[in-house]
């Protein structure tokens, strides 16, 4: 079996940090990071379907905040995400690994 790895793009409007509400919401998008999401022990054959299944559950969208999917794969179920390897290497532990999603 193997796994599938979502990224996810974080952006955040600062234009909406001074709007009252009324009218249009300012629009000034910055990018503030991403995610890592992973479905366990999927079917590669069926890896789109898992996609599908999942992509809402990676999302969100409103006037102050933006989370997208940029980017999904299948991967080993040894894969470990950069921010894993990362902790890995210098915690010698995974204390905040990629979020798992059922699918």
């Amino acid at each position: 079996m193997s796994k599938l790895l979502i990224t996810t793009q974080v952006r955040e409007n600062y234009g909406a940090h001074d709007w009252d509400g009324q009218g249009t919401c300012p629009q000034y998008w910055k990018c503030k990071g991403g995610s890592d999401y992973v479905v366990l022990d999927i079917d590669v054959n069926k890896a789109s379907d898992v996609y599908a299944a999942v992509q809402s559950k990676c999302e969100q969208h409103d006037d102050y905040y933006v989370e997208s999917v940029i980017d999904w794969e299948v991967v080993a179920d040894d894969y470990l995400t950069y921010d894993e390897r990362d902790q890995l290497e210098y915690d010698g532990k995974i204390t905040y690994p990629a979020k798992q999603l059922a699918a």
